[in-house]
């Protein structure tokens, strides 16, 4: 058993290799596919020039950020404020996360041309080689993830000699670089992909009355760049950090609670289990010519489930044999498994159109754009009740599991544990993700591509899937970002103990009071701010839609070809400005709510925000997705089908929608989390000048 301890920091890194090497399999295996037809190639280049030249100006603007930090990082680790690795830590966290997003972002314009080509011979073959290119993005954010934490760990250990506790107190703070990384992928992503997709859906099929994805249409390019460089760049962003967040938060609170080496490696074991069983899952997907809704999802289903049975049986074995005496925490793990499961299939349960309220919210249609804005919105907040029993559950179980009754501590660590086996799964759940922008995009060069109208039918059902995949992965995104940064909050008041600030956690605190206020009130004010964005934004690809439709002679009679280039220009110019102000509202808040109110101030912040974030993050990623299903819904035929008063009712719905489910929503989860990161690393400044003596 001593040797394997010894060695299991390299057996995780090993894992973690692993993953990165199937992960280039599947990169290389897609890009040996076929990509069709001249002109679904031509198409397929326009969308790939256009992610990359967006995401090079964003990782240069990004880039500014950075180098700044890392200036400022350098200053308080050689002030004493900080360890000296933190400021190199916070580069590596940006940059892998930036990476896994770059990745997954280029095997996604990879696959789009492959998967219209694939559903060309059948259905199976096109949801293979979109799941494929989910599975990259899935495995290389683990794979990355993995291995930061890892080398870091193998290196402060083995290398610079540190004790269990410095190593976990030091890279505690390494999730700052990753957060930030993430805000800024999300929302400048987020408000490309919305901004296009608004102005092309209000000019293209509500004014004009042109199909979805017409190449007459200017903004078609830029809608399917957005897909890409919003929903995989900043999704894969976005769950890097949650990823390795919730591994380096549950170390932490192991030393907390006493439990030592042993207690710090569990977490990157189950990670490790988890990158093994997520390969195993991928082999479980395929379906048959001709399979529905719930038939396609059966498909994602059996790889997640085989997955999520595999990692339980190997987490099992791992603790019962590292954690002798604490054996029960097998259950937290358990629970946080359960729990991801659970809000994914409720999260499907309200946002897929093969449901009841999906349809319901369609037939809303019946009286106009309004009443389906007022339902979906209801949807949204109702949707929101079974996410927060089921994390309630989770933790209550976890808590008491680990021993919570006898040892606060170790009920902590079962917490952490929790919101560890809820990612464990990573790998494969976010492909299931991933592979819905491949879809969607696919579906776009079809009818850009004009192919026949039975490929359309096949890619709009993978779509229609993306849909419902995409919202059941950001349930299970906003899940493990409660528990992760409910982790984080107890990290943070254990550093504010081993610093010697003194707590007062009662609510009659007034500084713990105006805390929970400014923290409940800041994922409303984020949100404001990145909806106003992509408002903004939409609206100038609305103007210069109208303006090519009324001044390009012959663009509407399909003789001219639209000006792509321009909208995609535009886009990305308003995102890169745009997301400043919003991520820099991460930042900045905990910093002056510390040193206004103290570490008291701070911690009510971070409760604050944790709990309106979690809400309110549910709340209109499920209200989108509802929306965007709703309209599906109705173009396959259902209350009057495409061009009916119906369907315009539903692409308002859409359009408000948009924002919602990938702009705001998501970015919020990231919000909670970075909160808690940027708290921790500059706890130390809080406790020597926070409060201004009052607090």
């Amino acid at each position: 058993m001593t040797n394997f301890i010894d060695i299991a920091p390299f057996v995780v890194f090993g894992c973690a290799v692993i993953a990165l090497i199937f992960s280039m399999y599947q990169f290389v295996s897609v890009k040996r596919k076929p990509e069709g037809t001249d002109q679904m190639i031509a198409i397929g280049a326009k969308i790939r020039k256009g992610a990359m030249a967006y995401l090079k100006r964003q990782y240069k603007t990004v880039g500014i950020f950075f180098a700044v930090m890392f200036v400022i990082l350098l200053i308080l680790a050689f002030t004493g404020f900080l360890t000296k690795f933190v400021p190199f830590a916070f580069l590596t966290g940006g940059f892998f996360s930036g990476l896994s997003g770059f990745i997954g972002m280029k095997i996604a314009t990879y696959a789009n041309t492959r998967t219209a080509n694939g559903a060309r011979e059948g259905l199976n073959k096109g949801l293979k080689i979109a799941f494929a290119s989910g599975s990259v993005m899935g495995l290389t954010v683990v794979g990355l993830g993995l291995f930061d934490v890892s080398a870091w760990f193998i290196i402060l250990k083995y290398f610079f000699k540190l004790g269990v506790d410095d190593i976990m107190a030091a890279m505690l703070t390494f999730g700052m670089g990753a957060s930030s990384m993430a805000l800024f992928a999300r929302v400048g992503g987020g408000i490309f992909t919305k901004a296009a997709d608004v102005g092309a859906d209000l000019v293209g099929k509500v004014e004009a009355g042109i199909p979805e994805d017409d190449p007459r249409n200017p903004a078609c390019i830029a809608d399917n760049v957005g897909d890409n460089v919003g929903d995989v760049a900043g999704m894969g962003a976005d769950l890097y950090e949650s990823y390795v967040g919730s591994i380096i938060s549950c170390g932490a609170l192991a030393t907390a609670a006493g439990l030592g080496f042993n207690g710090v490696l569990v977490p990157m074991l189950i990670a490790a289990i988890g990158i093994i069983a997520s390969i195993v899952g991928t082999f479980f997907v395929s379906t048959k010519e001709g399979a529905d809704q719930k038939a396609l999802l059966g498909s994602l289903r059996r790889g997640t489930y085989a997955s999520a049975i595999l990692s339980a049986i190997g987490s099992a074995v791992l603790i019962f044999t590292l954690l002798p005496e604490n054996s029960n925490v097998f259950w937290a793990v358990i629970s946080g498994l359960l729990a991801g499961v659970l809000i994914g299939f409720f999260t499907e349960y309200y946002t897929s159109d093969s449901y009841k309220p999906t349809q319901k919210l369609a037939g809303s249609s019946e009286t106009g754009s309004a009443t389906i804005i007022i339902d979906g919105i209801a949807l949204g907040m109702q949707s929101t009740a079974i996410p927060v029993i089921i994390i309630g559950i989770s933790v209550i179980v976890s808590y008491f599991t680990a021993g919570g009754a006898s040892d606060f501590a170790s009920g902590l660590y079962g917490v952490g544990l929790s919101a560890v086996g809820m990612l464990a799964t990573l790998g494969i759940t976010l492909a299931t993700d991933a592979y819905g922008p491949v879809a969607d995009n696919a579906g776009g060069i079809a009818e850009m591509s004009g192919l026949p109208g039975e490929v359309r039918n096949r890619t709009d059902a993978l779509d229609s899937l993306g849909n419902t995949t995409a919202a059941t992965g950001k349930g299970f995104a906003i899940g493990s970002a409660a528990l992760t940064a409910l982790a984080l909050i107890v990290s943070y008041t254990d550093k504010i103990k081993t610093l010697g600030g003194e707590l007062n956690l009662s609510i009659t605190n007034p500084a713990v009071l105006i805390g929970l206020f400014v923290g409940a009130m800041l994922p409303f004010l984020f949100s404001a701010l990145t909806m106003k964005a992509v408002g903004r934004a939409a609206q100038k690809i609305v103007i210069e839609v109208r303006r090519q439709f009324k001044e390009i002679k012959g663009l509407m009679e399909g003789k001219a070809e639209a000006d792509y280039a321009t909208c995609v220009d535009i886009c990305t110019k308003s995102s890169l400005k745009e997301m400043i102000l919003p991520a820099a509202l991460g930042i900045i808040a905990p910093i002056v709510v510390g040193l206004v109110l103290g570490v008291n101030g701070v911690v009510g912040m971070l409760a604050g925000a944790l709990v309106s974030g979690f809400v309110l993050a549910i709340m209109m990623a499920n209200s989108g997705g509802a929306w965007d299903n709703a309209k599906k819904f109705i173009e396959a035929g259902h209350y009057n089908g495409k061009g009916s008063e119906n369907h315009k009712a539903a692409v308002v719905g859409d359009t408000v929608g948009d924002p919602f489910k990938d702009t705001s929503g998501p970015s919020v989860n990231i919000l909670i989390k970075l909160l808690s990161m940027v708290s921790i690393v500059f706890a130390s400044i809080v406790v020597a000048y926070g409060g201004m003596g009052l607090f």
